[in-house]
């Protein structure tokens, strides 16, 4: 370790498991991310992410799962006290959050919590206990949450703006304090920093746990290697593909609707692909809600993905397989641990933080796999050629 630095991070999807690896990594950190469930045998790390896609599960199985994770790491945590946990959620509380904390204070044995879902870098920030997004001409309107596209999430719909609204069951342990800048967040950690506390939240949290380091520039020349070979998937009801201006094959409406046929999809993808440039893989479609209905479009997108990179590695269906693309760039944190599952990368190491919450990472087979929050914006440092 180095100075004696250790932080393990527990994140509830894969993209802010990566957003926090990048961070780390850009000041100068060695950093693993693992996301096969098991944290056993890593690599030497300064920082350990590991993501867990509690919030895709049910309350019952996202405890399960961080208590599971909990308990694997409570051999390194009882060797080294000053071992940093940090409990990665979402900015625009998304998931089982109380649940989550309740079981990581039990497990760790931490009087309380700090949430902080706020990121003022953003726009994003906390007033009066009320959550609210910066919109309008130069970002200058507070908007509460509620009143935003967070409002039809199909798993966590912002039905209210209050943070006591929406985690009523938050123990008193649970510390939500107001955050409407880069100083709040700092006088934050400042103020509970210190044996017992567990810091939980978004990114501009994490950056003020990190210790100071360099600080790489994001790369202007991201993705820039040939449009060819980026395959883009859109799996987020906050995506706007059209602003990629590439080229793009949306899943069908029968597919959609619940069925299972991908064969028009893969042929339609197959012949676009073909064609040349970059490919994008959307879901155009935004009438079906609920956990259902986001578990099969996540499902559909994973299993399409594996079936593109099947046939375009092997049409013979060989059983080594050389990928496709060079490029895997996933939208949203759900569809990414799908898909990425299908195809079985489960460890990577992170390249660059590209720009903020957009990191590139390499798997195992050398595929370089570009992730980004499905709430975020398309970075412009992402170029296509």
């Amino acid at each position: 370790m180095r100075d004696g630095l250790h932080i393990i991070v527990i994140a509830d999807d894969i993209t802010g498991a990566a957003e926090m690896a990048g961070m780390a990594h850009s000041r100068g950190l060695r950093v693993q991310l693992v996301c096969d469930r098991s944290v056993c045998g890593v690599a030497p790390a300064d920082v350990l992410v590991i993501a867990t896609d509690t919030r895709s599960m049910t309350e019952d199985e996202a405890v399960a799962e961080t208590l599971r994770v909990a308990s694997s790491l409570s051999a390194v945590v009882a060797r080294d006290s000053s071992v940093l946990i940090f409990k990665k959620t979402d900015s625009a509380l998304r998931g089982h959050v109380v649940a989550e904390l309740k079981t990581l204070m039990a497990a760790t044995g931490c009087r309380s919590a700090v949430y902080m879902p706020a990121n003022p870098s953003k726009g994003r920030v906390i007033k009066g206990g009320v959550y609210y997004i910066k919109e309008g001409r130069g970002a200058a309107e507070l908007v509460p949450l509620h009143m935003t596209a967070f409002s039809y999430d199909p798993e966590f719909p912002a039905f209210t703006s209050s943070l006591r609204d929406r985690f009523p069951d938050a123990a008193d342990g649970i510390i939500m304090p107001d955050a409407e800048s880069a100083n709040d967040i700092r006088a934050i950690v400042a103020r509970y920093a210190g044996e017992g506390t567990l810091f939980a939240g978004a990114a501009d949290l994490f950056r003020e746990l990190l210790p100071a380091g360099r600080c790489d520039s994001c790369d202007s020349s991201a993705l820039s290697d040939g449009p060819e070979e980026a395959l883009i998937l859109c799996g987020s009801t906050q995506s706007k593909p059209e602003a990629l201006g590439l080229t793009e094959s949306a899943m069908p409406l029968a597919v959609y609707d619940g069925g299972d046929d991908l064969q028009p999809w893969l042929d339609d993808a197959m012949s676009k692909h073909k064609a040349g440039g970059s490919l994008v893989l959307t879901i155009p479609h935004t009438h079906r809600t609920g956990r259902t209905a986001a578990i099969h479009l996540r499902k559909m997108m994973a299993e399409m993905t594996r079936q593109l990179f099947r046939v375009l590695s092997c049409p013979t269906d060989c059983a080594i397989l050389a990928p496709p693309f060079r490029h895997l760039i996933i939208e949203g944190g759900a569809t990414a641990w799908a898909t990425l599952h299908a195809l079985g990368w489960s460890s990577f190491d992170v390249v660059r933080e590209l720009a903020p919450g957009v990191v590139r990472m390499r798997a195992t087979n050398g595929t370089m796999v570009t992730l980004k929050p499905g709430s975020y914006p398309w970075a412009n440092t992402i170029n296509f050629g």
